[in-house]
């Protein structure tokens, strides 16, 4: 579920860069081949491959449940890179990070870079239930590509997290709860609700080096 917050102003900035020597940028790797669930963990029943891209749900039929497919290793500090789109009505996903899945329930646990509705572009808690930054509704109706894919950034540095849509950056967030776990995994989403799809392709990760 999704609840009301104050969002922060939306910001028209670039994507980041590594500066002016590209042999200072981490090693750019790879999550999803194109071709197979290697490296992944889920439901895959709830899940396909489809055109080289990850597919959570179907137009044919309602989603049950909140499926997530997720990355079997841990990640802390990285920028992860990929393109997506939804189809359907009122159709909601996002990319879940530093989580964890919950004990014996198909839900998880932390950050989510959310898509969908009236979320574009927004950063929500899945632990906490509340959305903690992202652009207002207005701001992110110039920003979609509707039926379309779409360019996401997620970067997390320390307790420094910032997301871009399609070029613009959305959220820039500092975590103030020393508690909130900084490390976890990877979860694609598909939102319970009416029948809908959503494609994930081209998902790329620069772990970064710890920040102390």
């Amino acid at each position: 579920m999704r609840t009301a917050a104050t969002l922060v102003v939306w910001m028209v900035v670039s994507l980041p860069a590594f500066g002016d020597d590209p042999a200072a940028a981490p090693p750019l790797s790879r999550l999803f081949d194109g071709k197979s669930f290697a490296g992944w963990e889920g439901n895959l029943q709830a899940f396909r491959i489809q055109d080289g891209a990850i597919v959570g749900g179907q137009m044919d039929k309602p989603v049950p449940r909140n499926e997530y497919l997720c990355t079997s290793k841990v990640y802390r500090d990285f920028e992860l890179r990929l393109k997506f789109r939804l189809r359907g009505e009122n159709v909601n996903a996002g990319v879940q990070f530093r989580s964890e899945r919950v004990p014996s329930s198909n839900e998880m646990i932390g950050y989510q870079a959310d898509m969908g509705q009236h979320y574009w572009g927004c950063l929500y808690d899945e632990r906490r239930h509340r959305l903690l930054a992202g652009p207002t509704k207005e701001e992110q109706q110039k920003l979609i590509r509707r039926d379309d894919w779409n360019d996401y950034v997620i970067r997390a540095e320390g307790r420094h997290v910032q997301l871009w849509l399609n070029g613009q950056k959305t959220v820039d967030y500092t975590e103030p709860d020393a508690t909130i776990p900084q490390e976890g995994v990877f979860g694609l989403q598909i939102h319970q609700g009416a029948p809908s799809e959503a494609w994930y392709k081209d998902i790329t990760i620069q772990v970064l080096p710890d920040k102390t």
